[in-house]
């Protein structure tokens, strides 16, 4: 069963419908024995990092997470909080991921960064099967993950290149909405679906 954890902190809906599209199975949970049982997980996210963080520490879902060995996908916050710490009310997240998250630069960017926007996919990976590199996805955040040499699998441009996709064996995260980026961010949900990591 795919669960969709409930941490008072996702776009829950928006994701569960795109995947009810897809005529895929999923659950609304944010219980931890129902997590554990998962054949997936993802982690959707519209929010604060230290308000997310707060809500998964009071579910105790913490370590949960940090102990999947399933497919795991992170959207948009879901994705920050796969690092060690943002720099959002100097939060430390789920450390499952090397780095710190940062805010963009205000003074000479706009900030959040809202619309849609190019991925270019730097490493071959089946999450992006089926679609073109430089396809474009929705985005909504102030907050980024800089490059890594080690888990940026896309980077996406605004001021400077951030991580648009990242991946650590089963765990993966996309700053963008699939749920929100029409029939390519459908594909990358259906790609998840059937994600078997290396």
């Amino acid at each position: 069963m795919i669960v969709v954890i409930d941490y008072k902190a996702g776009n829950l809906y928006n994701v569960g419908n795109a995947l009810g599209h897809l005529g895929a199975q999923f659950v609304f949970s944010g219980d931890p024995e129902v997590v554990r049982k998962a054949s997936r997980v993802i982690l959707p996210g519209v929010g604060s990092a230290k308000p997310a963080m707060d809500s998964l520490r009071e579910l105790g879902l913490v370590s949960v997470l940090r102990e999947l060995q399933v497919p795991f996908l992170g959207i948009c916050l879901g994705l920050q909080l796969l690092f060690e710490r943002s720099d959002e009310e100097q939060t430390d997240c789920l450390g499952i991921l090397p780095g710190a998250v940062r805010r963009f630069d205000s003074r000479r960017l706009k900030v959040p960064h809202i619309g849609w926007n190019q991925v270019s996919i730097k490493a071959p990976t089946t999450l992006f099967a089926k679609v073109p590199d430089l396809s474009s996805f929705y985005f909504v955040h102030s907050f980024y993950a800089p490059v890594s040499d080690s888990v940026t699998i896309g980077v996406t441009e605004y001021g400077e290149p951030f991580s648009s996709v990242v991946m650590k064996d089963h765990y993966c995260g996309v700053q963008f909405h699939p749920e929100r980026s029409g029939e390519t961010g459908l594909q990358i949900l259906r790609n998840f679906l059937e994600f078997q990591p290396c």
